[in-house]
């Protein structure tokens, strides 16, 4: 450290001594500030902290051993190195002065040459702290910041944002198959891919942006003052560079992708971690859907999260268990050509809230909901666009053959709450909370842990109520078999997905019909028991 790059405050009541202090220091290059007492030492280093602080011992206000306790228990960006200036130089006053965290002291009157002296082996301590400081809290290959540190600025940020009511956007990363690269070209060219991407996202963030290798392959941004929209428009454009970057490893010049995850400090996040966390699940969700690519945390459905650690415990459960044993299968699809009407029609049809979009081969290509249906709704001519234009090309898919534990710790870990089953890539199945729900109830039954399904329903059942519903349900089961009888007789229109569908709808209707049929006697039956134990007769 240069003298010039050294910030000095000197304190002191004493006019004369300020003045001759000041020359000498300004003489040898530093930068010097100066306060009248301990109060006003205070304010200045808190508004820039100095690297020395010369005080005297005797001030009024606050004097030279309090503003000592206080700085000492400020929180501050470096080490500041203090030194007492005193005309009194007894033993206890030194110990005292040390104890409360002074590192040198100087008598009065000063001798110049001691005192330059002096600053010269502070400057050399506060150069090792520096190296220390610097060491521990930037990562040694890529130079960035630490997990650690960056925690610790995200909590000064993240309450700042609070605060005064600022955006606040985070935003996970993580290098595609970075495993493949150390198994096939060995960890130096591993290191060197690191080091290259590090260098990359270093070089493409503002000087306010906390930029920190989180672990392994995967990095993490801070974005101060940015909303979640424009942290993914920067996400874009990052991966974008990643994926046109050539890394020179030798002989050999690698190319690698990456997935991003964003997501913003909403009223719902109260805690820092909790940042951190739903930009993790963002980048889950773009791995799982493909890599390569950004989702935003605000584009995924809103939900609970919930908890491993209980679940963990029963791992058995899971065991030998694949998608295709657990998965809801599709009878139908829509088309990515279909429209926004037709679509309407199918959800409200098949009783639905989401289905895969399917190309003219059969092949997946996106995933329509409900809230996709909603936003297109803004104008008559909207009916009439083709689904691909509204649907998320973003999808959620494993294949058959995966392992049901898999799935559900995906479920239980983000806020989606479906995922698509596929087959050489085209949807199968589907599998969502609600399917692992009645998977477990089912696998409760079948291994006689209740004797009855019905002894999980505690409410008491209204007969009155079964029968409307049984008449509710025949209506419709009826409108359905009229709406798909007109149908069959058009000649414009392929019927198999209709006839599916109808099929489909009406299955669940006859599922209803016998479940509502089973308690619509349950009061005549009482009534008939208690004529019974009268003595009537019943016919």
């Amino acid at each position: 450290m240069e003298p010039s790059e050294i910030k000095v405050l000197v304190v002191d009541d004493e006019p004369s001594m300020l003045r001759i202090i000041g020359a000498w220091l300004q003489g040898a290059g530093y930068q010097v500030r100066q306060a009248t007492d301990g109060q006003e030492a205070l304010h200045a280093i808190e508004a820039d902290c100095p690297h020395f602080l010369l005080t005297d011992w005797e001030m009024p206000r606050l004097d030279g051993p309090a503003l000592c306790r206080r700085v000492r228990a400020m929180s501050l960006p470096h080490y500041l190195y203090i030194i007492f200036l005193t005309g009194k130089g007894a033993r206890e006053m030194v110990i005292q002065g040390l104890e409360l965290g002074a590192d040198e002291f100087l008598t009065k009157p000063v001798n110049s040459t001691e005192l330059l002296a002096r600053m010269r082996a502070g400057t050399r301590v506060l150069e090792l702290e520096q190296r220390l400081s610097w060491a521990a809290r930037t990562d040694s290959l890529t130079g960035l910041y630490t997990q650690r540190f960056f925690y610790e600025m995200l909590q000064r940020e993240f309450h700042r944002a609070k605060r005064y009511h600022l955006p606040l956007s985070c935003v996970m990363m993580d290098i595609d198959f970075f495993k493949r690269i150390n198994d096939i070209y060995g960890h130096t060219a591993g290191d060197t891919v690191l080091k290259a991407v590090a260098d990359l996202l270093a070089a493409n963030c503002r000087s306010a942006d906390v930029v920190c290798r989180y672990g392994g392959e995967e990095f993490c941004v801070l974005l101060p003052e940015t909303v979640e929209v424009n942290a993914a428009t920067w996400a874009e454009r990052l991966r974008r560079l990643i994926s046109e970057l050539p890394i020179n490893c030798g002989d050999k010049v690698l190319h690698v992708t990456a997935s991003f995850g964003t997501a913003q400090a909403h009223d719902d996040i109260q805690t820092p971690e909790a940042l951190v966390d739903a930009a993790d699940q963002a980048l889950l969700c773009a791995k799982q859907s493909g890599r390569d690519r950004v989702v935003r945390y605000e584009s995924l459905s809103d939900a609970d999260e919930l908890t491993l650690q209980e679940a963990q415990r029963y791992e058995d459960l899971f065991r030998g268990i694949c998608a295709r044993h657990v998965m809801t299968p599709l009878v139908a699809c829509l088309r990515q050509d279909d429209s926004v009407g037709q679509a309407a029609e199918f959800f409200l049809r098949l009783r639905i809230n989401s289905t895969p979009v399917v190309d003219e081969e059969g092949l997946l290509v996106g995933m329509l909901s409900e809230k996709d249906l909603l936003g297109a709704m803004i104008s008559l001519d909207c009916w009439r666009l083709p689904v691909r234009e509204v649907m998320k090309q973003h999808v959620i898919v494993y294949e058959e053959d995966t392992p049901i534990r898999t799935i559900y710790e995906f479920l239980c870990r983000v806020t989606i709450r479906r995922v698509v089953i596929a087959c050489n890539k085209r949807p199968t199945g589907t599998i969502s909370r609600g399917t692992l729900l009645r998977w477990f109830r089912n696998l409760v039954i079948s291994k006689g842990l209740i004797e009855d399904p019905d002894l999980l329903h505690r409410e008491p059942v209204d007969p009155h109520r079964s029968k409307h519903r049984l008449a509710q349900t025949a209506r419709e089961l009826t409108r359905q078999a009229q709406q798909l009888e007109q149908r069959v007789y058009r000649d414009d229109e392929d019927i198999v997905p209709y006839v599916i569908g109808s099929a489909t709808g009406m299955q669940e209707l006859v599922t209803d019909l016998l479940a509502y049929a089973r308690y619509a006697n349950a009061g005549s039956a009482a009534v008939s028991a208690q004529m019974y134990s009268e003595g009537a007769s019943v016919d």
